[in-house]
């Protein structure tokens, strides 16, 4: 990225490589104490949220004001060590490094604002950059392409399905007294949604025949359609990984064209695929004759 250089030789250079980068031992230890640091802030949060802990008020305070000062060192350390450090701040682990301290900060001036301290979670994504877990960004891409391609489809499975929620809905609430639980028709949508989707809370219920009646043909409807979203996401990713894996280059010699992309022959007829080079087989034929037997075709 453009916005993650180093600002010049140096020991500005030396810190970049320790703090964005994992390729040395220093770099991982500092990319594992800080997820660590990350996870024991989360912790302390946590756990300041729970009545039975409320004792521990005081060392949850310090130890809370301890991470947001090595926080807001860390940060200071990225944007010193960088060649623009205001264009880190507009990444996405900009964005959320300056939301892990920004909460502690505010709560000098607004109180409770440490509770937004879980947005430091986030951070744990650098974990990525130790496991070395980067070679399944394509892999993501690929559903992201999938549900791009997809989303017309999903969407008026969705109106379709908000369609069928709302009129048997809407009968619902028509027949059934109030003192089951149908005050509305926003409450009865709600009955509707959770009866279609099989949960099933059931603390909303037709107490009528009809109603009961109903709710069978919700739940029957929601078995029949809940997975055609699914089928139609699964075949945009099958779609999306063969247009990844195989080429749309056709043979020069049969012209078939479901090939993947790194092959050098064709799978029937055996044909060299890169017209833009000599065929291999070929140039060692013509090698392997005596130079008096060569001739111009030949090489």
């Amino acid at each position: 990225m453009s916005q993650i250089r180093p600002a010049k030789a140096g020991p500005r250079t030396r810190l970049f490589q320790i703090i964005f980068e994992s390729d040395t031992r220093l770099a991982k230890a500092f990319d594992i104490a800080l997820i660590l640091s990350i996870l024991a802030s989360v912790a302390i949060v946590m756990l300041d949220s729970v009545n039975r802990f409320k004792h521990y008020g005081n060392f949850f305070y310090i130890a809370e004001w301890g991470f947001t000062l090595l926080f807001t060192v860390e940060l200071g350390l990225r944007l010193y060590c960088l060649e623009r450090p205001l264009r880190y701040l507009t990444t996405f682990f900009g964005i959320i490094d300056v939301l892990s301290i920004l909460p502690t900060w505010l709560a000098l001036i607004i109180p409770g604002a440490q509770s937004l301290l879980v947005v430091r979670l986030l951070r744990v994504l650098r974990i990525f950059r130790i496991l070395r877990l980067m070679q399944f960004v394509g892999e993501g891409r690929l559903l992201v392409d999938a549900l791009k391609r997809s989303w017309h489809q999903i969407l008026l499975f969705l109106c379709t399905v908000m369609m069928i929620v709302i009129i048997f809905s809407s009968v619902v609430y028509l027949i059934e007294p109030r003192e089951a639980g149908f005050t509305s028709i926003p409450k009865a949508v709600y009955w509707g949604i959770v009866t279609l989707t099989t949960v099933g809370y059931g603390d909303i219920s037709p107490v009528t025949p009809l109603g009961q009646f109903i709710s069978v043909m919700v739940m029957l409807t929601g078995y029949s359609i809940i997975a055609i979203p699914t089928g139609v996401f699964s075949a945009e990713v099958i779609r999306s990984i063969r247009a990844e894996r195989y080429s749309d280059e056709a043979c020069p010699g049969c012209g078939y064209d479901r090939h993947e992309r790194n092959a050098r022959y064709c799978l029937r007829c055996g044909t060299w695929l890169n017209e833009e080079t000599p065929d291999p087989r070929k140039v060692r034929r013509a090698l392997s004759k005596p130079p008096s037997d060569r001739s111009d075709t030949d090489t």
